[in-house]
């Protein structure tokens, strides 16, 4: 699903969703197809959902979006720490 129909769907909503195809130029990630996982009211239960939806499946490309917004690139940055495995 593109974006501008994510946000008609679900307008001032966050909304927790999976990169189903998506490409990077110059660090920033251009999202071309998204899935929607859920939407919220609140952005502290959205941040919630993408923890424990992370957590089950850590290998999915996972973002958090209010729908106000009129485009989603990402700029890309990488790690390089040491994250503790719980």
């Amino acid at each position: 699903m593109k974006w501008e129909d994510i946000a008609e769907l679900h307008p001032s909503r966050f909304v927790l969703v999976e990169a189903i195809k998506a490409s990077s130029n110059n660090r920033v990630r251009n999202l071309e197809d998204m899935a929607v996982i859920q939407d919220y009211d609140d952005p502290q239960e959205a941040w919630s959902g993408y923890k424990q939806f992370h957590k089950l499946y850590p290998s999915r490309e996972l973002y958090v979006f209010h729908t106000s917004r009129t485009d989603v690139e990402v700029v890309e940055e990488f790690f390089s720490g040491v994250r503790q495995h719980t």
